[in-house]
């Protein structure tokens, strides 16, 4: 299922990983949903890379990212649901390796592979984090995705029966709502992984994503599924780890704002900062800020000064 809008640029890639995979119509079923695009209408690039054998629909209006999530899973008719963004791609052997690998298991909730990031030129820039060395159930997972977003979408298949017992994505979660699934379906079911990266998630200056963190919006969305996500881990250990997820969000949110004082964008980056704060109210943060800030300011002063129009030398500090 691939929910698309407004971006077509790379879409023929994603199209042609799938299709260079396509076991048949009786086996996959193959749709790009389209969130009633304005810019960029993704139909005829679909009936040119794929003809009939993807199926098109579109929404009567923009219904929003993750509203139209919930309308691909709804219109997913297989036993498992893909759902694969327009700047995403899988690699050879994805959808092999996991149908063979949880075609004894009907247990298992979700499954999912190591990522690799690519930019916008799909430059290889490096592979997820190994979560171990060997396919296989992930005992005790809720410990590690309750405290940090581990999974990116294009790399996990989620039974359809799964999305029906818990529900959809939550909408008011624009920036989480894939970790918030992510967490409910560990507390619920066991997890599969697989260590080999068999898709690719795009990093690029025109992704949703991008355009989120430029919103400073992320680390509030974060700090938010920690709350709505707490009720969901085991209760001896719900503290703990909410603890260490509101930790590595401040984190997270320091990064995000070295970045945006960096680009100068100094309310977005002070926003970041209250909400890492909000997360992780403590002496160390304030530390790891007042480190960062002079951080920043000293990578400023080591920048060539600019000439003014009256022929002296200045330099452009944003940061007080």
């Amino acid at each position: 299922m691939i929910p698309s809008y407004n971006r077509t640029k790379y879409l023929e890639k994603t199209l042609t990983s799938v299709l260079s995979q396509d076991p048949g119509a009786e086996e996959m079923q193959i749709e790009v949903v389209d969130d009633g695009s304005t810019l960029e209408d993704p139909e005829p690039l679909v009936r040119r890379v794929a003809g009939d054998r993807v199926t098109f629909t579109r929404q009567p209006r923009h219904i929003g990212l993750v509203p139209n999530f919930n309308r691909c899973v709804e219109r997913s008719l297989g036993y498992w649901a893909h759902i694969l963004h327009t700047d995403d791609f899988v690699l050879p052997g994805f959808y092999e390796r996991l149908k063979t690998a949880l075609a004894t298991r009907s247990d298992v909730g979700a499954a999912f592979c190591r990522a690799v990031f690519v930019d916008g030129e799909e430059r290889r820039l490096c592979e997820g984090e190994p979560e171990r060395s060997t396919p296989g159930i992930l005992p005790g997972y809720i410990e590690k995705i309750g405290v940090s977003q581990r999974i990116v979408t294009p790399t996990i298949v989620v039974r359809r029966s799964v999305y029906e017992n818990l529900g959809g994505y939550l909408p008011d979660l624009c920036y989480t709502p894939d970790w918030e699934m992510w967490i409910r379906i560990a507390a619920s079911y066991p997890v599969w992984y697989e260590p080999a990266a068999l898709a690719a998630c795009r990093l690029h200056s025109g992704s949703e994503t991008t355009r989120l963190m430029k919103s400073g919006r992320p680390v509030g969305d974060s700090r938010r599924c920690i709350e709505v996500s707490r009720h969901l881990l085991p209760a001896d250990r719900a503290d703990a780890i909410s603890r260490e997820a509101r930790k590595w969000v401040s984190v997270q949110a320091l990064n995000y704002a070295r970045n945006s004082f960096e680009n100068r964008r100094l309310a977005t980056g002070w926003g970041q900062v209250w909400e890492g704060f909000r997360c992780r109210p403590s002496a160390r943060f304030i530390k790891a800020l007042l480190l960062m800030l002079a951080q920043v300011v000293k990578a400023r002063l080591r920048r060539p000064a600019r000439t003014t129009s009256k022929g002296t030398a200045e330099r452009e500090l944003e940061l007080p």
